[in-house]
């Protein structure tokens, strides 16, 4: 009798992705570990470091590893101390071991991995390091258990200089506002629409075409990404936009517009809207937005100190090259990148840039001055330099959202915890035109 034979089964496939991903963790850590070498060891900026990561095959790793790297630079000064008290002699600033256990310590006190996956990921880092010691290290810190404050310190110099040109509670705000990755600001295309959007995407609006909203995840996955409803923009860097008084039909001319959130608002107001930068790849994220919102505006990549419009015009807005210190709560790198630094070659810049502009702006018009830093040198000290001579439009009380006050001389200075939730730190001045 023969017995019947049954045809060999196929492995059935689980649905889930076809990849190559270490389910260790390993690779994501791997990648947050070159992310924060790159920064911390070779001065490179977070956003270019973090590609890093662009080869891993899952998003939920490509995320992680950006969290972790995000989260080594927000508490380094903690996590550092942590390390030196573990071990009998301080290891190099750049040791790979120390960059190891920052990224560990980060995973196991900020995003909770379990103590066993803090260690068996982190081993394998080390390569041909001092494993043993890596162990030692973290082993001592999970017996104990090692803490870490409510809110870090201000790496220095910057938490010296903050509490001495803002005061001490201004230095407290900054530390808090360092510890998390803050919510998303939005402006919206039709400030008519906020409502419906901050329903929408579960926020809430400081101003009218404002949305402040806590979701994570993909934001072209996020309800009116598709459509063009809005765009992604802190609301301390839609305030210079906003008080600049364009109207539709108006020609406004925004200097060093990438990446193109004030030309989408004037845009979006129905301006006629030239934007001008120096660099023709900076301009491809303005276009692409202005494409996605169906907005218009034309695209000049050149010098500003050597571009000749054609005409004057009704209004110009200069958001200026500058040391970016005010944008910390969403890139910490600049904490470690700038120091403090020599401004002076900027400040020029600057100062050029503002008696440059002031040429092209028809009579009774207005430029709005600003810098997203919170470096007085920046800010107040070119106010006192350049602007003190100019026809200043105050600017008012009754023009700022509620939190927020014009200082005595009518300029806006804001710092991270004037409103809930936070803002980046700006300087912005309106004037309506320079002396010659």
């Amino acid at each position: 009798m023969n017995t019947p034979r049954h045809p060999q089964r196929k492995p059935v496939r689980s649905g889930r992705p076809t990849t190559n991903r270490d389910d260790s963790g390993v690779a994501a850590r791997r990648a947050a570990l070159k992310t924060a070498m790159a920064v911390l060891d070779r001065g490179v900026p977070f956003d270019v470091a973090a590609t890093a990561a662009d080869g891993l095959p899952l998003s939920q790793d490509r995320a992680l590893a950006r969290l972790l790297a995000l989260t080594v630079l927000r508490w380094l000064p903690e996590l550092d101390a942590l390390i030196d008290s573990a071990t009998p002699r301080p290891l190099p600033i750049d040791a790979r071991a120390r960059h190891v256990l920052r990224l560990a310590l980060a995973g196991w006190l900020r995003l909770n991995t379990p103590p066993h996956a803090v260690v068996a990921t982190a081993l394998p880092l080390v390569e041909s390091g001092p494993r043993r010691l890596v162990h030692g290290v973290l082993g001592n810190l999970i017996r104990r258990p090692a803490t870490l404050p409510a809110t870090p310190r201000l790496p220095a110099p910057f938490d010296v200089q903050w509490a001495t040109d803002w005061g001490a509670a201004m230095a407290e705000a900054a530390g808090a506002a360092l510890a998390d990755e803050p919510a998303t600001d939005l402006s919206l295309r039709n400030p008519a629409e906020t409502d419906h959007w901050c329903e929408a995407l579960d926020g809430i609006s400081l101003a009218p075409g404002h949305v402040r909203t806590a979701r994570k995840g993909s934001i072209t996955e996020w309800p009116g990404f598709a459509e063009g409803a809005w765009w992604v923009q802190d609301f301390a860097a839609s305030l210079p936009a906003r008080l600049l008084p364009a109207k539709a039909g108006e020609k406004v001319l925004d200097l060093c517009a990438a990446p193109g959130g004030k030309t989408l608002q004037l845009a979006a107001r129905g301006c006629e809207v030239t934007a001008l930068d120096v660099s023709e790849d900076r301009l491809t994220r303005v276009r692409q937005n202005l494409d996605r919102t169906g907005l218009a505006a034309t695209l000049i990549a050149a010098d500003a100190l050597r571009w000749q419009p054609d005409g004057l015009y009704d209004h110009i807005l200069l958001d200026a090259p500058c040391s970016a210190t005010g944008i910390f709560r969403r890139h910490p790198d600049v904490l470690h990148l700038k120091g403090w630094a020599d401004l002076a070659p900027v400040t020029l810049l600057q100062a050029a840039l503002l008696r440059r502009a002031a040429v092209w702006l028809k009579p009774g018009g207005r430029i709005v001055y600003a810098t997203c830093s919170l470096d007085p040198r920046e800010g107040e000290r070119i106010a006192e330099r350049v602007i003190a001579g100019a026809p200043r439009d105050l600017i008012s009380p009754d023009e700022l959202p509620a939190g927020l006050t014009p200082t005595a001389e009518g300029f806006v200075r804001t710092l991270p915890g004037q409103v809930e939730g936070g803002l980046d730190g700006f300087f912005i001045a309106r004037l309506r035109k320079l002396a010659d």
